[in-house]
């Protein structure tokens, strides 16, 4: 279910920082996107080689790197995407690489792509990483100037009241003050049911080596609630040119 305001996105690009990153917060747009016939390509900085959940079974570095990179492959097929390209920054490593080169990198992406929407984070990273932190700030400067509209990621104040606490039992926002915007502020609004919901949860459920807390505080119901609304809002700099 799409809110009445959103309007049709047309070709979106993904900019994020590691696999899932796309997946939790945008899954249901990309699947949609594809269902109604709309080109969809995502980008990961890093392949998340020192994400691990579990360092006993998935150690950080090389194994972990090709881990992660079969599960966000298995993740986007479930979301019916077949276009994605990594640009293979160390984790944890993409606020020492230079702005100016990774932002020329994704400008070539957009000029070859042309897309009408962008998809990332926004300045606080959702959760302060440093690598989100980064991909934000590339992609908007990459964005800069072009036709393409660029959102980023937040949550609604009713999202939050309901799922914060148990988020924080796992950790997701890192110690950080989640980013929270009114409804009526949202420039993308999405709650998702039936077959795109179904998309969205499967394609988590392949991303297994990271999956693994969320599934031991969130029972299946409660999962699928939290991964139901997909929110966006315009980047700053896209209002201030408004």
């Amino acid at each position: 279910m799409t809110d009445p305001a959103m309007s049709d996105l047309g070709t979106i690009l993904g900019v994020w920082a590691h696999p899932d990153d796309e997946t939790y917060l945008c899954g249901g747009l990309m699947a949609r996107a594809i269902q109604t016939g709309d080109r969809v390509v995502c980008v990961t900085a890093t392949r998340g080689e020192q994400g691990s959940t579990d360092p006993q079974r998935w150690p950080p570095g090389e194994m972990l790197a090709q881990v992660r990179t079969v599960e966000l492959e298995q993740s986007l097929g479930c979301l019916g995407v077949t276009e994605h390209v990594w640009l293979d920054y160390p984790d944890g490593g993409c606020a020492d690489v230079d702005d100016a080169e990774a932002v020329a990198r994704l400008r070539r992406i957009i000029d070859e792509l042309r897309p009408d929407t962008v998809l990332t984070f926004g300045p606080d990273g959702m959760t302060g990483h440093p690598d989100h932190q980064a991909v934000s700030r590339w992609a908007v400067a990459a964005a800069a100037g072009t036709t393409a509209q660029v959102h980023v990621a937040t949550n609604t104040p009713e999202w939050l009241a309901e799922f914060r606490n148990k988020l924080d039992e796992v950790g997701a926002f890192m110690g950080a003050e989640p980013p929270c915007t009114p409804r009526a502020e949202l420039s993308i609004h999405l709650r998702l049911d039936g077959s795109l919901l179904d998309a969205k949860y499967d394609a988590i459920l392949r991303q297994v080596s990271q999956v693994a807390p969320m599934l031991a505080a969130f029972d299946e119901d409660l999962l699928r609630a939290a991964l139901a609304e997909e929110s966006f809002r315009a980047a700053p700099s896209a209002r201030a040119a408004a």
